[in-house]
């Protein structure tokens, strides 16, 4: 079995295209050609060519190119980077990127822009902001940001202003598996695939949404430990290729398949009995709910032989508590995501494979490592506070509904704009300042979209090209790339802590700045510069290491710096290097691990199999169930998305490297349901619904399910700016229907479609 970066590309059937220059006013085409000045020494930094962040080594080459490496000291990332990571640099001297700020001067999305100075784009802003505040209140702008670092500041700046109306990507990617952790452990928790032995996998396509660490991770346990993977998904995709097994199970019965394992563990009494008593509550009411799904029952729902799904649950018991369930990332998304995320949690606990090699763990920031070591063996980083912040009183337009209540402190439900815009529920938006995100993509039902931002007061977008999204703003804000910029410190603590940090490899081209440095500037044009002290980023950085110069030196340095011995609280022979490291460290239980250590953020103390905290915000949720769904009419199709290796969702079509890599997004269909159409690989076709109609081509394969068909997300951008990306493929997100799913707040990104050949 060969997993390595060419079979990922190959895999990923990726396609070319030429490349086309745009003559945009503020782009480089206009602006002139740059010559690339940096360091040729390697500069440790942080790759953002996805939501991953890997840790990177990068020099300028002759003054024409930049050298983008993996950092060695990530040891766990193997010190590479993807396709992605590779082609950072061609976005750099890309003549569509924009380097100047911007002004509309057409209607909104009609592509007229003017170029001007960053002070008349500050005032602007300054001045339309306000006006919107002083008439409607603060609360009526809301505020969305792609995660991680490039949301701290815009959402500081939001607090600044006085609107508690902050938004992530959440809704539309991660939120199902976060919610669904904090409901049942108290927080988030990771998967330790490396050491696994028996991994099972729902859809979670690591193969081609790549994340170093776990795609590096999952590669080492099946190609060095001969780790059995079995693979869950309606379509043949990489990682089902890479399976020693393969099912392809009827999109969104994922939970059916998950519920009948928990069955089987039960039934058949291959649970950790004493891991549950020990550490879980509300078994007794999980073993009730669960006694009637069983394999025959998912069977009847999901297609996957009954068998097989008792097998499978024998083998995946017997490599416990070295074996997980894979609690996924996107997957083939329905109304009960929650219960879906809850399920593939449960099958992990109910093997007692909680901080266990080869399961799941909770991350050792600083300091709680350095509890358990009895000494300072990690620095802890420091978080700058700001005194006399505004008080806000103003609540959230997404608190419509207490069942969503964990997901107001991770990013929120970010679709509750476009119902705030439209039908003043719960109250108006006026304004919406956005920062890297593109939700025209990455959310649902794109003409409500696109009349939500037509009725907005005032838009402002930050990017380095002018998205889908940004294409209907008032003013364009161009940020720096990844590599013109230097940020904080960032907390990567795993099994022990661990810190990076991103710094400047090339000097600033054009007038781009950081968005860091963009929301502190338009903070003091606002009036609001006082919440805003630092200076400039080494300040922060030096507040967050407490002024120690050496340790920030060091940091930066090496790009990548961690401490200590790996610790799971659960696994003998680590605990025991840990103890003998450290003298003073906490005294061993009497089985020689730290598991009465082990804690969790829920009402009970315990992982929550039965929640009441959930019954009482989400009436009927409280044990984990079933509940039938229907995404599709009965003469549709269903209609599934899923990431390639070669581009994060609609981030980097337009990059010049990956575009050529791949431009276009095929609709896979079955031969059988292709016949019946008409259709063979490469017709023009068109698929539609409802909520949308979109055109393009077809690729017939039996990789996939007859009921259904696939599209690479991300492509068909419809606005003229995005001169490579325009018109190539089909626009998912114009096909989905507007539907948040209980207690998750997610999209839904499965739907029911037509197929007709052109």
């Amino acid at each position: 079995m060969k997993l390595d970066r060419r079979t990922f590309i190959k895999g990923a059937g990726a396609t070319t295209a030429g490349c086309a220059l745009a003559s945009l006013p503020g782009s480089l085409a206009a602006f002139g050609e740059s010559t690339l000045k940096g360091s040729a020494e390697s500069v440790a930094s942080i790759c953002e060519m996805c939501s991953t962040r890997c840790p990177i080594s990068a020099r300028v080459v002759n003054g024409k190119n930049v050298s983008i490496l993996g950092n060695e000291n990530a040891k766990s990332y193997g010190g590479a980077v993807c396709a992605r990571g590779g082609a950072g640099h061609s976005q750099l001297y890309d003549k569509q990127r924009i380097v100047k700020p911007l002004k509309r001067i057409g209607e909104r999305g009609e592509g007229k822009w003017q170029e001007i100075e960053w002070d008349e784009a500050y005032a602007t802003i300054a001045e339309n902001l306000n006006r919107i505040k002083a008439k409607h209140g603060a609360e009526s702008v809301a505020f969305s940001s792609k995660s991680g670092s490039l949301s701290g500041h815009l959402f500081h700046l939001a607090k600044a202003f006085g609107s508690p109306n902050t938004f992530t990507h959440a809704s539309t990617c991660p939120a199902g598996y976060v919610v669904a952790a904090k409901a049942m452990f108290g927080g988030k928790i990771k998967r330790d695939l490396s050491n696994s032995k028996y991994i099972i996998n729902f859809g979670h396509n690591l193969y081609e949404g790549i994340n170093m660490s776990e795609t590096r991770g999952m590669m080492n346990a099946q190609m060095e430990k001969g780790a059995k993977l079995v693979v869950f998904e309606p379509r043949f995709s990489i990682v089902a290729d890479k399976a020693d097994e393969w099912y392809a199970i009827k999109p969104g019965t994922d939970v059916a398949v998950a519920l009948a394992i928990c069955h089987t563990l039960i039934e058949d009494d291959l649970y950790d009995k004493a891991f549950v008593a020990e550490f879980v509550s509300g078994f007794a009411d999980f073993a009730k709910e669960v006694k009637a799904y069983t394999p025959e029952w998912a069977e009847s729902i999901s297609d996957v032989p009954a068998e097989d799904i008792r097998r499978i649950t024998h083998e995946y018991a017997a490599a416990a508590p070295h074996a997980l369930v894979d609690f996924g990332h996107r997957s083939s998304f329905t109304t009960e995501e929650f219960e879906m995320r809850r399920a593939l949690y449960a099958a992990n606990v109910l093997v007692g494979n909680i901080e266990r090699k080869g399961g799941l763990y909770f991350g050792k920031k600083a300091s709680k490592y350095n509890k358990f070591a009895g000494e300072n063996v990690a620095p802890t980083l420091a978080k700058p506070g700001v005194k006399d912040m505004p008080k806000i009183d103003a609540k959230r337009i997404d608190m419509v509904d207490e069942q969503y209540s964990l997901l107001w402190s991770s990013g929120g439900i970010y679709q509750t704009i476009l119902d705030s815009t439209l039908d003043a529920k719960p109250y108006q938006l006026h304004g919406w300042v956005m920062s890297r995100t593109n939700p025209m993509q990455t959310m649902t039902d794109r003409a409500r979209i696109v009349k939500t931002m037509q009725k907005l007061d005032f838009v402002v977008a930050c990017d380095i090209y002018i998205s889908e999204s940004a294409a209907y703003a008032d003013i364009f804000l161009p940020e720096s790339t990844y590599l013109e910029r230097d940020e904080e410190v960032v907390d990567k603590s795993g099994k022990s802590p661990a810190y990076y940090v991103r710094q400047k490899v090339v000097e600033t081209i054009g007038n781009t700045k950081p968005s860091w440095l963009i929301w502190k500037e338009l903070a003091d044009k606002m009036g609001q510069g006082q919440f805003f002290p630092w200076q400039n980023m080494e300040t922060l950085q030096l507040f967050q290491v407490d002024k120690n110069t050496s340790l920030l030196n060091k940091i930066k340095a090496d790009g990548w710096v961690s401490y200590g011995k790996p610790l799971l609280l659960r696994e003998p022979a680590m605990v025991k290097a840990f103890s003998v490291s450290y003298p003073n460290a906490k005294p061993l239980d009497a089985d020689g691990t730290y598991a009465s250590q082990l804690s969790f953020k829920t009402p009970s103390g315990k992982i929550e199999l039965s929640s009441d905290k959930v019954e009482k915000m989400a009436p009927g949720r409280g044990v984990i169930r079933y509940r039938e769904v229907n995404m599709k009419k009965a003469d549709e199709l269903f209609f599934i998305q899923g990431k390639v290796a070669v581009h994060t969702n609609a981030a980097t079509q337009n990059v010049p490297m990956l575009a050529n890599l791949m431009s276009d997004n095929a609709v896979w269909i079955h031969p059988i349901t292709a016949g019946l159409l008409s259709i063979s690989s490469g017709d023009a076709i068109r698929i539609y619904n409802d909520t949308g109609s979109e055109e393009g081509h077809a690729l017939v394969t039996p990789g996939i399910r007859p009921d259904t068909v696939f599209a690479y997300m991300g492509c068909g951008s419809k606005n003229k700016e995005l001169a490579r990306a325009t018109g190539k493929g089909v626009h998912c997100g114009n096909l989905l229907p507007h539907v948040t799913s209980p207690v998750t707040g997610m999209n839904l990104h499965t739907t029911g479609v037509k197929i007709a050949k052109i």
